[in-house]
């Protein structure tokens, strides 16, 4: 037990295997002093639960095929004794056909007594003063509210795996958490995550061959700084799998920042038999027969549904668990209405209750029928539509202009290039003239010719025409930079798409640029050619929305 959340995880898988439909979790002091888990599951009898507290002993594997088709949570027979040896363990189970049940009490791994007790069905563990015996131990724990939060974060996850359960939790009296059994695993999970989610989030459903894979995943612009946000579960486990978050960051490039997590909660089902669950003694990780096959699903899942969704000019987004697009309704507060129903979109706020709509939300039919107001700052450019105020971002917008341009025109193997009459001279160091002698040769076929001058030197030749004005330097630089951290052990490609996205960074407009009434009618025509005009080539989004009613709002025009 490395603390209080492991404590917990392992005592509600137990009440998950046991088939309960009513899990309630009581903590004091973040654990510290005291984790009852009590369950109203099947329960055990007076022999079962003494052999329960022994090592090596589980009740959930019958035979050998057992091993390779594991279908509990739990399944080592190490959670009771090994918590029981670190704490003062009381355990009370009882199961329906019997009048009586079975009380245990065991201290630092010692039984103290074993003895009849009424109760009703099902098994509540109690244990206190975790860690009194093992002060090294007890010392590494953090704060109480540190403790507190990871045991929530662990009670969340497996909550949101099983919606047909009850789950409480309470920390020192006080209820934390009370989510009710539901038939809707998309309500459970906007009811554990709150935030305000409902309407950035989106359904996901994917069949690949034996697997399945569905969730709800977040508008882009919803992003966190750590992969916790991250709610990934195989066959109904909770994993936290270097493979599997690789999937998702994948999906979702390049519509998020560079060191952004994605939210989503993604659930993957398959034969029992496909995966081992017995590869990490937490059971946090997972090993696939088909690893790649798993992977590239999931990636291509998420991208496919969020490129289906990011059209901002196309009428209106189509709700969850819809492909269709319409208009949208708002009979009902948005907090009335199942995830089902919620319609979704990738840069505008819901309306508040009472808001007046009339017909799709974008009477525009693109970014060329908006009406220009001006320049704010010499970076936004700021627009009219119909239903409020656009404001666009001039480089980031034009960035993705340039990149679409790059992209399209290395595909095609017909890039605009121009070659410069004096020779750029760029030193680099000894790494860094390894990388990008590694993809010299790709570069060129983007339109940037650089050849060796000797050493570590290199020439620019010609360039994209976009970039003949920049400095090419601090370009290769940085190219040779981002390929270092990258894992090409795929192939270049992504090394490629980097080095475009770079090029369109420097050749775009910059932000502080004043530009005239026709560079800016120019650019919104041009970003209605675009194939995702809503987000630059690293994430960031080139556009956002308020609303009228946002505005009046602001000014207490409403309420």
């Amino acid at each position: 037990m490395e603390r209080p959340a492991s404590v917990v995880k392992e005592l509600v898988e137990n009440a998950i295997d046991a088939e309960s439909s009513r899990i309630t979790v009581e903590i004091e002091k973040g654990g510290r002093r005291r984790i009852r888990v009590s369950d109203n599951g099947f329960g055990m009898d007076r022999d079962d639960a003494v052999l329960a507290t022994e090592r090596y002993a589980t009740s959930k594997i019958y035979n050998e095929d057992d091993l390779f088709s594991i279908r509990t949570l739990g399944f080592r027979g190490e959670a009771l004794p090994s918590i029981a040896s670190v704490s003062r363990m009381e355990i009370i189970t009882k199961p329906r056909a019997l009048d009586a049940g079975t009380r245990i009490v065991i201290h630092g791994g010692n039984v103290e007594t074993v003895s009849a007790i009424g109760a009703p069905q099902g098994t509540s563990v109690t244990v206190d003063d975790l860690f009194y015996n093992t002060p090294a131990r007890k010392k590494h724990l953090k704060t109480q509210q540190t403790e507190t939060g990871h045991i929530t974060d662990t009670f969340s996850r497996m909550a949101m795996a099983c919606p047909a359960i009850h789950f409480t939790l309470s920390h020192n009296n006080k209820t934390i958490a009370d989510w009710e059994s539901t038939q809707d695993q998309a309500f459970r999970i906007t009811e554990v995550l709150k935030g305000d989610l409902e309407k950035d989030l989106c359904e996901l459903d994917s069949t690949i061959g034996d697997t399945h894979i569905w969730g709800l995943i977040a508008s882009p612009h919803i992003t966190r700084s750590n992969s916790r946000s991250q709610y990934v579960y195989v066959n109904g486990r909770p994993v936290r799998d270097s493979l599997l978050y690789h999937a998702v960051i994948q999906g979702y490039e390049p519509y998020i920042t560079k060191g952004k997590s994605p939210v989503v909660v993604i659930f993957i089902t398959l034969p029992w038999n496909q995966v081992d669950v017995n590869v990490h003694p937490t059971k946090r990780s997972v090993r696939f027969d088909s690893p790649k096959l798993i992977h590239d699903g999931i990636a291509q899942a998420i991208r496919d549904r969020i490129k289906a969704l990011s059209r901002p000019f196309s009428g209106t987004l189509p709700p969850v668990g819809s492909d269709s697009f319409g208009s949208r309704q708002y009979a009902l507060p948005s907090a009335q209405l199942s995830i089902r129903e919620r319609p979704y979109h990738f840069f505008s706020q819901m309306p508040e209750p009472g808001e007046k709509t009339q017909g799709s939300l974008w009477q525009e039919r693109g970014f060329g029928d908006l009406t220009i107001i001006g320049q704010l700052n010499n970076t936004y450019i700021l627009c009219e539509s119909s239903e409020g105020l656009i404001l666009i971002d001039q480089h980031a917008a034009h960035e993705r202009v340039v990149f679409e341009s790059l992209r399209a025109g290395y595909r095609k193997s017909h890039v605009v290039s121009q070659g410069l009459l004096v020779p750029e001279k760029v030193e680099l160091g000894y790494r860094e003239a390894g990388i990008l002698e590694s993809i010299r040769r790709e570069l060129r076929d983007t339109g940037l010719e650089v050849e060796p001058f000797g050493g570590t030197t290199y020439l620019v030749r010609s360039v994209p025409q976009i970039l003949s004005q920049k400095a090419l330097g601090p370009l290769i630089q940085e190219i040779v930079e981002k390929i270092a951290e990258m894992d090409l052990s795929s192939g270049l490609e992504p090394a490629i798409e980097e080095s475009l996205a770079l090029m369109a960074c420097h050749g775009a407009i910059r932000a502080g640029k004043r530009m005239t009434f026709e560079e800016m009618e120019a650019l919104l025509e041009q970003l209605d050619t675009l194939e995702d005009p809503t987000h630059c080539p690293h994430g960031r989004p080139t556009i956002i929305r308020k609303t009228f009613y946002d505005i009046e709002k602001a000014f207490k025009r409403v309420t």
